[in-house]
């Protein structure tokens, strides 16, 4: 795959140098879109700047709804997902109407409800909807999270029996829109800067609505009851683990949140965190949401039914032993989470088909035993994704189901779109999508799906060559401490705001160093002769160690990032990450 140098504006350029940016940086920043007009907000951005709620259409509306449902005191089922982005916007709105039928003496019951991944799927399933049913038979609304927009059948059912139905949801939407009493989605109308909210951010905009309707109605100025700051927290974190772009408002929620983690987030969330690294910094990073705290709360969803994660973020500072009995459980399961991950990553790395358009990898439960679970299709296809060169998109599945995953450039929900005379069922967003394929349609699928990827790359290669894109080269008198911590100022780095890479020619490998690191020597630690490097680290790559071993000390070409982490020993040293390597030319 190619390395191509981000381009840039090169008045927006000048216009940071201008202001005081060094001329790498000025580059790094109006490569993502950066001005001077701009930059102070960027480098500083306040839970100020989150715009009001009615911003958001039928924000309004839907508050009204549930309000005027919460005062009659009936039952609100709030209809999550199993994933981080369902269980945080779950959470979100169980804990705002159980505190605002209190304010209200209204005495309302509201009832979370998580699908079970494995036995009824995503959103709103004839199965679910079913179970749901039998749970509450009394419920008088059922207010979505994360879900809905496509359930167009099962809302019209709920509706048939009296059901009020109040959907939030942030999924691109099908041709046909559900019939519910209101329907908030930015995917289905919004202005461009709230196009790319995840799901709990929705339900966050809806509490605020809320909380602004109760405090009118009574009066009273502590209706939020001191939470705000907690909502803010499982809604960042949410954002981060949906892989939502982190720019605008949403660069704003999570920059705010990792600074104000420890004082603001839930006690359950906070205990979390502990056991997942004694490393207690002041300032989390993206990474400690995306990488420690997103998938622990996804592998209670994964590997069973997500509602130990819900329970989690619903207790109160007071439960503290429940919540670390149920941290201790969630950790479990995230080890078991990563023990079958391993393991089916190793296997699809094996099954693909070298140098191919598109990989499908299909896994029988009956043939693979405990190595095989469908619940990590997505993290497999995620980790595949990451290993091939060049990278394309993947899909992995379980017994015909599974998940898929692409990278930039791609939009892997048109592909599927593109199969569905073989599909059950799919739905998604550009890089991430969920499908079933029909029983015998495997083989169909697998040339449906690679023709239709090999379709998007080559109007891609009509536009723009695809590649691993960088910032700038540097040289290794840069790299320094310093030089890490401004790029740190970057951050929160993630989707839409990537970590800042550079390039280093003609680095001659000390093979002496290489070191195998990590659970199962699944990273590769590496040496160069500049022995002022930082300690560098390859990825996902252990398995290059013998190759690399073979080829002797030769000269390479490196893309890396660069941050700065905590020591064991106390303070904090630069680490370089390796993105990608070749032979120098």
């Amino acid at each position: 795959m190619d390395w191509i140098e981000r381009s840039v504006d090169g008045s927006a350029v000048a216009g940071l140098t201008a202001a005081g940016e060094t001329p790498l940086f000025a580059r790094i920043l109006a490569a993502r879109g950066v001005t001077a007009e701009t930059l102070a907000r960027f480098r500083h951005p306040k839970w100020s700047d989150i715009p009001g709620p009615e911003e958001l259409p039928r924000i309004p509306e839907a508050a009204n709804a549930v309000l005027a449902m919460l005062k009659t005191g009936r039952k609100i089922v709030i209809f999550g997902d199993y994933d981080c982005d369902g269980v945080c916007a779950t959470a979100i709105l169980t804990l705002v109407l159980r505190r605002l039928s209190d304010v209200l003496g209204a005495g309302a019951q509201i009832a979370p409800f998580i699908p079970e991944r494995l036995t009824e799927g995503y959103g709103l399933s004839d199965a679910s909807v079913a179970r749901m049913l039998v749970a509450h038979p009394d419920a008088a609304m059922v207010l979505t999270v994360d879900n809905g927009v496509n359930a167009v059948e099962q809302i019209a059912a709920l509706k048939r029996r009296g059901i009020a139905v109040v959907v939030t949801d942030h999924h691109l939407p099908g041709d046909t829109l559900p019939a519910a009493d209101v329907l908030v989605d930015p995917k289905v109308a919004a202005p461009p800067h709230l196009g790319e909210l995840c799901g709990a951010t929705v339900a966050y905009f809806l509490a605020r609505s809320l909380f602004r309707l109760v405090r009118d109605l009574t009066g009273r100025d502590d209706v939020a009851g001191g939470m705000n700051g907690a909502l803010l927290e499982m809604a960042s974190l949410a954002t981060v683990t949906d892989i939502m772009p982190l720019v605008g408002i949403n660069r704003t929620l999570v920059f705010n949140a990792l600074r104000d983690f420890h004082a603001r987030a839930p006690l359950g969330l906070r205990i979390l965190y502990q056991n997942a690294t004694r490393k207690m910094t002041d300032t989390l990073t993206a990474k400690d949401f995306g990488c420690l705290l997103g998938p622990r709360i996804n592998a209670v969803g994964r590997l069973g039914a997500g509602t130990q994660a819900l329970d989690l973020l619903l207790c109160a500072e007071q439960d503290r032993d429940e919540a670390t009995r149920l941290a201790a459980e969630i950790e479990r399961l995230n080890d078991d989470r990563r023990q079958i991950e391993q393991r089916m990553t190793l296997s699809a790395f094996e099954q693909r088909i070298e140098g191919d358009g598109a990989q499908v990898i299909s896994f029988s439960s009956e043939a693979g035993g405990e190595n095989v679970h469908s619940g990590v299709a997505g993290i497999v296809a995620s980790r595949l994704m990451e290993r091939l060169r060049p990278s394309v998109p993947v899909c992995v599945l379980v017994d015909g189901k599974g998940s898929a995953r692409a990278p930039q450039g791609y939009n892997i929900r048109d592909a599927l779109a593109a199969c569905g005379e073989c599909l059950a069922a799919f739905g998604g967003h550009a890089a991430a999508a969920g499908l079933s394929v029909k029983p015998g349609r495997m083989d169909d699928f697998r040339k449906a799906f690679r023709a239709a990827c090999i379709e998007q790359s080559r109007a891609n290669d009509a536009d723009e060559p695809l590649g691993l894109a960088y910032d700038a080269a540097v040289s290794v008198a840069d790299i320094t401490e310093s030089f890490a911590r401004e790029v740190e100022s970057v951050a929160p780095c993630g989707e839409g705001n990537p970590d800042p890479v550079f390039l280093l020619r003609g680095m001659w490998l000390d093979v002496a160093g290489l070191r195998r690191r990590g659970v199962d020597g699944a990273h590769l630690q590496i040496s160069f002769r500049a022995k002022s490097l930082p300690r560098t680290i390859w990825r996902n790559h252990g398995d290059a160690e013998e190759a690399l071993r073979q080829r002797g000390e030769a000269a390479y070409d490196i893309l890396f990032t660069i941050r700065m982490v905590e020591s064991d020993y106390g303070g904090a040293y630069p680490l370089m990450n390796i993105v990608d390597m070749r032979e120098a030319c």
